[in-house]
């Protein structure tokens, strides 16, 4: 019998993304290690923060942390592997969990589409994508079917694509588990279909992430990893390389969920837009793109979400001119939170997310710190 079974697997995980959902079970932040993936190269100059070691003290009263044993216990206790609060420059707090430092790498999940997000910033800049006007269909030509001319790279950027599209992270049989664990996303891209009018209706579907990393692709000729590590990651000062993964050997990157690379790196992506796209004065991302990814304006189609990042709006401020928190945020509760006015950083990395409200925990967090 144990045979039987082990053959079934076997021709399940070789022919489809069902028999993989099964036998590597549900998505981990060890993912990396199951597909193939591009490098990326580390920075030629890298950045350290400094770090300080001055004894934090916090008053979170709803979850009982008041100082940094209480945060060391509640990290521990809520599924956590890693946390990175970065003030002015400075590591201000570092807790990594048993079998977890600082050279572990972690898979990102969906904070990956804000990188992506960044890179069509820069595509436009340099000339290979107009505008974000343009019907996707001006970069996909296999898209010309009913409907898909009428959305925007506007559209898809702000998650309002009318695709149908079902986001579930736990059935086998669901569109994410096609991206995730199927071996030909280009098929799948083929196979979407439309459910209503673009620009009407905020509805978050990774597909929409994939579809932007399509048009980098072809616009600009180059990999998604390529153009990530020679736009963004070798100029951000980051200690380490990191992968992005694949669907196949030798094929597209998964730009919806996969980089994979160390806590403090992700924080330099952090921190890049928390400085208006400029790295030590050299301008990486266009400012005017990066403010109208984390700032909120009249243009703003919703409160909490724009251009590939979350934000978190303080109705109570009626004064903050638009400046709101902003973030990146992955399955299993993967952050990197940024507080522009108290100019903090905060990582989260975890297993999952352990029944907390993180948006709400690393917003009172990240503008307690002094």
């Amino acid at each position: 019998m144990r045979i039987l079974i082990l053959i079934v697997l076997t021709l399940l995980f070789n022919s489809c993304h069902v028999g993989r959902f099964f036998v590597y079970n549900f998505a981990n932040i060890t993912d990396y290690k199951k597909f193939h993936n591009s490098e990326l190269e580390q920075s030629d100059t890298p950045f350290n923060f400094m770090v300080s070691d001055r004894v934090l003290s916090f008053n979170l009263s709803k979850y009982s942390i008041y100082s940094d044993v209480d945060l060391d216990r509640f990290n521990e206790l809520h599924k956590s592997v890693a946390f990175v609060i970065i003030k002015n420059d400075s590591i201000v707090y570092q807790w990594y969990g048993d079998k977890y430092e600082r050279s572990t790498t972690f898979t990102s999940f969906s904070m990956a589409k804000s990188y992506v997000s960044a890179l069509v910033g820069i595509a436009i800049e340099e000339g290979y994508i107009r505008t974000v006007q343009d019907p996707i269909t001006d970069y996909i030509p296999e898209f010309r079917n009913s409907g898909f001319e009428n959305i925007t790279i506007e559209n898809v950027l702000n998650m309002r694509t009318g695709i149908t599209y079902k986001e579930n992270y736990y059935s086998p049989f669901g569109n994410v588990a096609i991206g995730y664990y199927g071996r030909n996303l280009d098929r799948h891209l083929k196979k979407l279909k439309i459910k209503g009018e673009p620009g009407k209706q905020f509805d978050y579907v990774s597909i929409a992430t994939q579809i932007l990393g399509e048009i980098i692709q072809k616009s600009t000729g180059q990999s998604l990893s390529g153009y990530c590590e020679d736009k963004i990651w070798k100029k951000i000062g980051t200690e380490f390389g990191a992968t992005w993964s694949l669907d196949r050997k030798g094929g597209m990157e998964k730009a919806f969920c996969c980089i994979n690379a160390k806590a403090v790196d992700y924080a330099k992506m952090g921190r890049l837009y928390l400085h208006g796209g400029a790295w030590e004065g050299r301008q990486v991302v266009p400012a005017e793109w990066v403010k109208a990814s984390v700032e909120k304006s009249s243009n703003s189609k919703d409160d909490f979400y724009g251009y590939q990042w979350w934000h978190f709006p303080d109705y109570s401020n009626k004064n903050n001119k638009g400046i709101v928190d902003f973030y990146m945020q992955g399955h299993l509760g993967q952050y990197v939170y940024v507080n522009p006015i108290n100019n903090t950083i905060v990582v989260r990395l975890g297993t999952n997310r352990g029944g907390v409200y993180w948006d709400g925990l690393l917003n009172e967090l990240a503008a307690t710190i002094k």
